[in-house]
């Protein structure tokens, strides 16, 4: 093979000559791989198998060195380019059909100063690479929900978990970034130096550059924490819901309430009877004294007929991958998305209405509960503003096999038709899909400007375009 087809940033094709790829390979210490090398299926395949698409050239980065020569080989060549970390995100924008992808997955090292309450995380690092780290200690910084979740791409879209409500969004929490920039320059991020390019990735995505580590400020939580799940019969959610939506206002910073309606998975502590059948889950989370975890959360006992229920201290790790089995990589997903500042009974109605016609077994709607730090800020504090958001919702259509593609995405999208008049307006970048290209402006309200003016100063030719993406401007 003397050159391959790679797609260009102007959508056509360039040969590239294979005398340049052995060029870059020797500047490169980790692979190069094409379709024709092994590895390579295994190296474009993502979390959701939605996503199916055969780039020309993965350049698996092992350090910042790599970066910076994949991103001046993928410039001076005007190659479509994507960026993949953990290959978590829903919109696929890991992958892209035919041109580069820059892939971080390999550079996972987590370093903590416990002196100091900071954690450093490479680009490939997972929520269950930081946690593993930052336990040791006794420490953690709010994440997701997901152990196998890229920190990258969950930190770039803003990142709301379990600690959000007691310490903020993750990027409340980043303090700097290590930032390879489209021109292949090494840039250090903080509140001293280009402060607008750290506030940019503190909710932007990845718009404005490959950050090849994250600086995330630690907290001392200990190493167990009081948590659990109490399930409840789809038939009580609607009564369930409305004493939750009176219960959650009043709850401390230190505690969390999640809502999940579903199909029962087989958990051990529920009834065999129960398996299988429409239920409604409240994840329930508090860090600090246990005792008064459990003082707190126990009225969440009598919204209803308990099914079943698992409460008690355990650690922070085993609770961080709890939700794991659910959200396993391999299967097709759809996701649609509100900001909710308050449940009206018409986001309670219909939530218990698409919840009772699932259509398929994996498929739920999930209400994330924030408020707390989260809205101590001001929208214009980082790039993520959505502070009025009390309640996020995913409608979270999974499923196997491609003949349910068609039902599966039409009930994800008739729910979130039927629930937008009660939401905010507002979106989670993080939650939005491949075909939401109009939703991005939404997703940045009243920062979109701001945004645009950075993305001119950093990235104005709009090189890194595959992800939800903000054109350069003024």
């Amino acid at each position: 093979m003397s050159s391959i087809q790679v797609a260009t940033v102007s959508g056509g094709q360039v040969a590239v000559d294979t005398s340049k790829l052995e060029k870059l390979s020797a500047s490169f210490r980790g692979e190069l791989l094409t379709s024709a090398d092994p590895g390579y299926d295994q190296a474009r395949t993502i979390w959701n198998a939605m996503i199916d698409r055969r780039p020309a050239l993965i350049a698996k980065c092992t350090g910042v060195a790599d970066v910076m020569a994949a991103v001046n080989f993928a410039r001076e060549n005007e190659l479509l380019t994507a960026v993949r970390s953990g290959g978590h995100n829903i919109a696929g924008n890991a992958i892209c059909n035919d041109g580069m992808v820059i892939d971080l997955s390999q550079m996972r090292s987590v370093r903590v100063e416990p002196e100091n309450h900071l954690a450093h995380a490479g680009p490939g690092a997972t929520l269950g690479d930081v946690d593993h780290e930052t336990q040791a200690f006794g420490m953690a910084t709010p994440l997701g929900i997901n152990s196998t979740t890229g920190v990258a791409g969950l930190t770039l879209g803003g990142g709301f978990g379990w600690l959000s409500r007691k310490y903020g969004l993750t990027v409340d929490n980043l303090s700097a970034a290590d930032v390879v920039t489209a021109d292949g320059q090494f840039i250090r991020a903080n509140e001293w130096e280009h402060p607008d390019l750290l506030w940019a990735t503190q909710g932007g995505g990845g718009n404005f550059g490959v950050v090849t580590r994250f600086e995330f400020k630690l907290y001392e939580i200990g190493t167990q924490i009081y948590s659990g799940l109490v399930v409840f019969s789809l038939d009580e959610a609607t009564s369930v819901l409305k004493k939750y939506r009176e219960y959650g206002p009043n709850l401390g910073d230190d505690t969390s309430v999640w809502t999940v309606l579903r199909k029962a998975p087989p958990l051990p502590f529920l009834p065999v009877s129960v398996h299988g059948q429409n239920i409604l889950v409240l994840a329930c989370f508090h860090v600090g004294d246990a005792t008064e975890g459990e003082k707190a959360i126990e009225p969440v006992r009598g919204f209803g007929t308990v099914l079943g229920e698992h409460l008690g201290v355990q650690p922070y790790t085993a609770w961080q991958t709890a939700f794991d089995p659910l959200l396993t990589p391999g299967a097709r997903n759809y996701w649609k998305s509100h900001n909710f500042s308050e449940l009206a009974d018409g986001v309670i109605d219909s939530a218990v209405d698409y919840a009772s016609r699932l259509p398929s077994d994996e498929c739920e709607i999930f209400i994330g509960q924030l408020g707390g730090e989260v809205a101590g800020k001001m929208p214009e504090e980082t790039a993520y503003p959505h502070r009025d958001a009390n309640y996020v919702m995913n409608v979270h259509g999974r499923w196997q096999k491609p003949s349910n593609d068609e039902k599966c995405v039409a009930w994800a999208r008739q729910l979130y038709k039927d629930a937008a008049p009660f939401a905010t307006g507002g979106v989670y970048v993080n939650f939005l899909t491949e075909d939401e290209t109009e939703r991005v402006q939404a997703a940045y309200g009243p920062n979109y400007r701001r945004l645009r003016k950075i993305k001119e100063t950093y990235d104005p030719d709009n090189f890194f375009r595959l992800n939800q993406n903000i054109s350069p401007g003024k």
